[in-house]
């Protein structure tokens, strides 16, 4: 056995791993630089982005969703799944560089041809194998098996990110809703008022029946539209109790309790390009498999030399179970070499598929690269542009509300018709609603940029 260790020794110093080494793609200097469209004075550029992101709107039933999201959701669950199955296959390949070992044992009963007797023959042994792993086979194989482990673990942070991010939305979705939903009713009872002083003109001769109809279509085309509202409102909260693990009958009535659209008192915090290409786990997950695509290159070009094994045993035979292990032991030991030389096209074919596997990680992890700078950029510019808009239309709605407190007034002393109230309710009308709506698109958009910037968590 000294002799076997000795070889072994000697034929592991001498082994070299085949194919190319691994190194990881630099990114560029555009890439790595600040981002084109943070120049809005609610977005915070280079400041690192925050872990749990989610806690800057100082929301605690937010919170307790997020994390009943992150502990029971099933795509979580399904990707921790997967990652377990990635690990236990990479334990499976590093156990190619042990030894492989096994006993046997038989008994045999027979009669020589011309003896009347039968006879039965025992024998037992051990067997030692060890592949000398000398052109790297087993070693890239182990890399590759570590390049999908850390994919698999990429991968189930990309799952978590889109999980926190879709049960923020449904939250804000359905926070939002109901903002909708009040205003809506808010504008109802608004019309109503109007309805009724219309209604008490006509009786004293100041209008006719067709302003009042006039404003009860009005009003009744707003109340058509809580039904819908109140739906999305519904739908939002179904789809937060998915994404939390549970029935809808089981979601907790506090996470329908907020009334008003997510905020954020302070500008977001959105780091540069080069933190971005760090913490993105789609990004992660590319770049490992570009490196178990680049150590498959190896595994297929050892195939083209020869594999040698390392084996010895021992063994006894004896015509009794009690001689077994009284008569001498006799051993083996040797070198096995195994070379299918004359399969080297198809192993040469199988060396040009991995480099062309290579090639296609390459390529796909520039792609995604490019695509989390895009989603980026895009989500910072829809943001800077909605919060534009909110403002504009917060002024929209501020001098609507005015103009329809002074109409009323004037109509209330005789000054105007019924059509100018009517103008100036439609018009208030119609802001407050997009002002209840642009507070809802912030809000998604806020948690868009943060889906971008691919935010984590804290387990």
């Amino acid at each position: 056995m000294k002799t076997f260790a000795t070889l072994a020794s000697a034929l592991a110093l001498a082994a070299c791993a085949t194919g190319p080494d691994y190194v990881r793609p630099a990114g560029t200097t555009a890439k790595a630089g600040p981002f084109v469209a943070a120049n809005s004075p609610a977005i915070q550029p280079l400041a690192p982005v925050p872990d749990n992101w989610w806690r800057l709107y100082n929301d605690p039933v937010l919170d307790g969703l997020i994390a009943d999201a992150l502990a029971h959701n099933t795509d979580v669950r399904a990707a921790v799944a997967r990652l377990a199955r990635a690990r236990a296959s990479l334990r499976e390949t590093k156990v190619g560089r042990l030894p492989q070992g096994g006993v046997n044992a038989s008994a045999t009963r027979g009669r020589d041809e011309g003896n009347s007797d039968a006879s039965t023959s025992y024998s037992a042994g051990l067997e030692v194998a060890y592949e000398v792993d000398l052109f790297g086979r087993v070693a890239r194989g182990v890399e590759a098996a570590r390049g999908d482990v850390g994919a698999a673990e990429a991968d189930a942070d990309a799952v978590r990110v889109a999980i926190v991010s879709d049960t923020a939305r449904a939250y804000a979705d359905a926070s939002s809703a109901a903002e909708r939903l009040a205003v809506a009713e808010h504008i109802v009872e608004l019309l109503d008022q109007s309805l009724r002083l219309t209604e008490k003109q006509v009786e004293i001769g100041q209008t006719t029946r067709l302003d009042t109809a006039r404003i009860a279509a009005l009003r009744n085309q707003r109340q058509a539209e809580i039904p819908a509202i109140a739906a999305e409102r519904d739908g939002a909260l179904f789809r937060l109790a998915t994404l939390t693990g549970r029935a809808p009958s089981e979601l907790p009535a506090t996470a329908g309790a907020r009334t008003s659209s997510l905020k954020l008192d302070h500008p977001i915090p959105v780091g540069d390009g080069a933190q971005l290409l760090a913490r993105r786990p789609d990004i992660r997950a590319a770049e490992r498999r570009l490196a178990a695509a680049t150590a498959r290159i190896g595994v297929a070009t050892a195939e083209l030399y020869p594999q040698i094994t390392l084996g010895g045993s021992l063994g006894s035979s004896a015509g009794s179970i009690g001689n077994l292990f009284s008569n001498p032991v006799g051993f083996l030991l040797g070198p096995l070499i195994s070379w299918s030389f004359s399969d080297h096209a198809r192993a040469r074919a199988r060396v040009a598929g991995a480099e062309a596997g290579s090639q296609e990680a390459l390529a796909q992890f520039d792609g995604t690269v490019l695509r989390s700078l895009e989603e980026t950029e895009t989500a910072l510019s829809i943001y800077a542009n909605a919060l534009r808009r909110r403002e504009a239309l917060q002024a929209a709605r501020n001098e609507a509300e005015v103009a329809a407190k002074i109409v009323r007034a004037q109509q209330r002393e005789g000054q105007v018709d019924s059509l100018a109230l009517l103008d100036a309710e439609r018009t208030f009308a119609e802001s407050e609603a997009k002002l209840a709506d642009i507070n809802g698109q912030v809000a998604s958009a806020q948690i868009n940029l943060f889906r971008a910037l691919g935010g984590g968590w804290s387990a």
